[in-house]
């Protein structure tokens, strides 16, 4: 299968600014795809934060290096906001990530993709697998061990997480679809 690309906007997002303007642009959606990156563990019994949160539009994502800024306020407000549809995949360990950075928040109108798809007969529960069922193309997880904590995300870094985003966004998007056309 050929390997997908996402062609949209890919915004790193490295200031409380920043955040501020990708939320306000976040906030006129009324979905959008969900997923964070964590720096990865090589040892037993060592843990890292989230790096990165990733939201997605259609055409545009935002990597929100939450490593740089923390968790903002407005990022927590597109979360919990019940108008906005979030649409991702194993949500529970993001969830409890999210957790362990702000306590207070309870994530709202999140969509678990790996539940979703069951009804439309998609037994396969991996990103990589309900997109190559549905769209005839591979989903690179080339980068999925990157450093997510380093100071400059390489390209290659941004666009497999601006993909895990996004895709999700889209099988949403394309099972929608599909229930109208019954």
């Amino acid at each position: 299968m050929p390997v997908e690309r996402f062609d949209g906007r890919i915004i790193a997002v490295q200031s409380e600014i920043e955040a501020g303007k990708a939320a306000a642009y976040l906030k006129t959606q009324t979905a959008i795809g969900f997923d964070t990156e964590t720096r990865p563990v090589f040892r037993k019994g060592e843990s890292h934060r989230i790096a990165l949160v990733q939201l997605s539009t259609d055409d545009t994502c935002f990597l929100f290096r939450l490593n740089m800024i923390g968790f903002p306020d407005c990022l927590a407000d597109i979360l919990i906001d019940p108008a906005i549809k979030k649409i991702g995949l194993s949500l529970k360990d993001d969830f409890l990530a999210v957790h362990k950075m702000k306590a207070t928040l309870v994530p709202s109108n999140f969509i678990e993709l790996q539940s979703f798809v069951k009804s439309y007969g998609i037994e396969d529960n991996s990103l990589q697998r309900i997109y190559g069922i549905l769209f005839g193309k591979r989903i690179s997880k080339g980068q999925r061990l990157s450093n997510w904590e380093a100071d400059v995300l390489s390209d290659a870094q941004k666009m497999y997480a601006a993909i895990d985003a996004w895709a999700c966004l889209r099988i949403f998007n394309e099972l929608k679809v599909k229930e109208k056309v019954k």
